[in-house]
Order: structure tokens, then C-alpha cells, then sequence
């Protein structure tokens, strides 16, 4: 090849690397700001294809979806002058690419930064005024619309930026107030148990004298029916006996007497002297009774 032929090719090589390095691409999520030896002179590049000088102009682009910010958990007081660690997030996006350039550089970790410090100073403001119970439940949805209003209207007009949402992940006591809380809390669910507990005595107690009471009753009327079922019993058993007994007198005075001599000599080893014609052995001479 000969030095025509390398001199050719190396100009067909410079042009093509010319034409290429002064085409450059937007996508569609992004938008662009041209610079010229590091002087702004067009912003809002929209997506596309778009020319610039070679080496002379630089390009620098931007994304201009939805983004979203964790910022670091803070400390804030209440009205009531109650710390609270608050974890929240917001969305964002460019909305003035010239705007946000002038302002940021074109750094988004200074965009973040910047906006983290309006939400921070914003929530301060918005807890102080205030109470617990307001910014935890009754008025939290309030407090986020109402900071979202006020820091996007900030960040527009000194960033470019639009603040879409403000949202509050956690709120939680401090360590240190959450241990005081938890004693306290501690202090007066075992004090309701004492209560509890000695209302649950006194009841049992009542209880249990009113079972004895009860029981004691009952037992005294179950008595006073069984000597009330005997004593009739025993009432029938004599009239019974009587009917028995009056019907043939002969045959009661017998068996009167077999029950006399059954008691009398109920053990081997007594011993009675009696006159032999004594009419108690009547029935043991004479078993019919005769004389």
C-alpha cells in the first residue's frame, strides 16, 4: 500500500471518528444540557438525535423519571417538647433541567442533599407545632400534604426539582424514652393486676362463705328432715308393735321374755341365783306357759 493509499484511509478514519463524536443520543427517560468550553448554551434537550462540535462542546444528561430519597432518620420535638426518631422518604423529579443544572451542577447527590435539608427543616417546623398524638395518628396525613405543598413550592423555583411526595416510614421514642415509657407502662399494668388480683380474692372469699353458709344450711335442714323421717319411722314402728302385740298379749309377754332371757345370759360366764318358782323362769320350765 502505498503513502496515498495510507494518507486516505487515515483521513476517511478521522472523518468518521469526527462525524460520529458530534452525534449524540437522548433516550426518552432523560433529558440534556449542551456546554461549550463549560458554558451553558442550550438546555431541555429533548430525546432524540442532536449534533455538537467535536471536543469543543460536551453534553451531559440528566434522568427525568420518578426518583425516590431515603433520608436519614431524625430527631424532632413535639410541641409538648416530646422527642420523636422519624425515618421518611420523598419522590422528586426535574422539572427544570436549566434550572436544575444552574443550581446543582448537574450533581444529584448534591440534588438529594439539598432537598434532604428542605424536608428536615420543614418536618422540624411541622412537629413543633404539633403534639404526639397529632404527628403519630389524628393529623399525619395533614402534616405530609401540607410539607409536600410547601417544600415543592421551594424546590421549584431554587432547584428545578418537583417534589411529588413527602411520606413518614417510622416514628419511634428515643432508646432512652422508650425504656421510661416501657417501666411506666410496666409500673401500672402490675398495679391494675394487684387490683385485680385483690378483687379477685375478696370474691373468691365471698364465695366460698357463701358455699359454707349454704352448705351449712343444708346440712342442718337435711338433719333436722332425717330426725323428722326417724321419729315418725319410730312413731309407725311403736304403733305397729302395739297393733302387734295388743291382738295377743300371751305371745307379747313371751317374747318379752325370750328377749329378757337373751340379755340376761348373753355371756357364758354369768352367773344368777334365783328362786326356781320366780315367774321370770316361767316360759324356761314351761314353755307354753303354764304354771
Amino acid at each position: 500500500m502505498g503513502p496515498k493509499s495510507i494518507l486516505g484511509l487515515a483521513g476517511t478514519l478521522i472523518v468518521v471518528l469526527l462525524v460520529l463524536s458530534s452525534v449524540y443520543i437522548i433516550p426518552e427517560t432523560h433529558r440534556g444540557v449542551l456546554l461549550r468550553f463549560g458554558e451553558l448554551v442550550e438546555t431541555d434537550i429533548q430525546a432524540g438525535i442532536h449534533f455538537k462540535v467535536p471536543v469543543i462542546d460536551q453534553v451531559r444528561q440528566f434522568d427525568v423519571r420518578v426518583l425516590t430519597t431515603d433520608l436519614p432518620s431524625r430527631q424532632y420535638l413535639t410541641v409538648e417538647k416530646k422527642p420523636l426518631d422519624v425515618d421518611s422518604y420523598l419522590a422528586w423529579k426535574i422539572e427544570d433541567v436549566d434550572q436544575y443544572y444552574r443550581a446543582t451542577g448537574g450533581d444529584e447527590l448534591r440534588a438529594r442533599s439539598l432537598l434532604s435539608s428542605r424536608v428536615d427543616n420543614g418536618l422540624r417546623d411541622e412537629f413543633g407545632v404539633r403534639t404526639m398524638h397529632e404527628v403519630v395518628s389524628g393529623q399525619r396525613d395533614e402534616l405530609m400534604n401540607t410539607l409536600t405543598e410547601q417544600v415543592n413550592e421551594a424546590t421549584i423555583e431554587e432547584f428545578g426539582v418537583h417534589v411529588l411526595d413527602i411520606r413518614v416510614k417510622g416514628i419511634e421514642l428515643p432508646g432512652s424514652v422508650s425504656e421510661n415509657v416501657f417501666r411506666r407502662m410496666a409500673a401500672e399494668r402490675e398495679k391494675l393486676a394487684q387490683e385485680f388480683r385483690s378483687r379477685g380474692r375478696e370474691l373468691a372469699e365471698g364465695i366460698r362463705a357463701d358455699a359454707d353458709r349454704q352448705r351449712t344450711v343444708v346440712l342442718a335442714e337435711a338433719f333436722a328432715r332425717a330426725e323428722e323421717t326417724r321419729g315418725e319411722g319410730d312413731g309407725q314402728a311403736a304403733r305397729i308393735y302395739a297393733d302387734s302385740y295388743s291382738s295377743d298379749a300371751e305371745f307379747y309377754q313371751f317374747y318379752r321374755s325370750l328377749e329378757a332371757y337373751q340379755n340376761t345370759f348373753d355371756s357364758k360366764d354369768d352367773i344368777m341365783v334365783i328362786d326356781a318358782d320366780n315367774a321370770f323362769l316361767r316360759y324356761l320350765k314351761d314353755p307354753m306357759g303354764g304354771n
